[in-house]
């Protein structure tokens, strides 16, 4: 992970959401609490941009490198025991 990203994870800051009247009344009914679900929620979804952006990022490069392992296998395949 980046070093920005390395931030303690319980360092908050407060910010503005606008949420649906019924889910968040329903949300309060079952104690649930918003703030951490949401935070989970955000992350999570932040994670798979990452991740789909450095897969975008990168396509050309693995789909190169894999052509390559196709085409010659794998380095040091000779002097693999399993």
């Amino acid at each position: 992970m980046p070093a920005s990203s390395s931030l303690d994870r319980s360092a908050k800051r407060a910010v503005n959401l606008t949420l649906s009247v019924d889910t968040l009344a329903a949300a309060k009914a079952l104690n649930l609490n918003v703030s951490s679900l949401c935070d989970a929620h955000l992350r999570e979804v932040v994670r798979q941009e990452q991740e789909r952006r450095w897969r975008a990022e990168h396509a050309e490069f693995v789909g190169a490198y894999n052509a390559t392992v196709e085409a010659e296998g794998l380095p040091l395949d000779a002097w693999r025991a399993f």
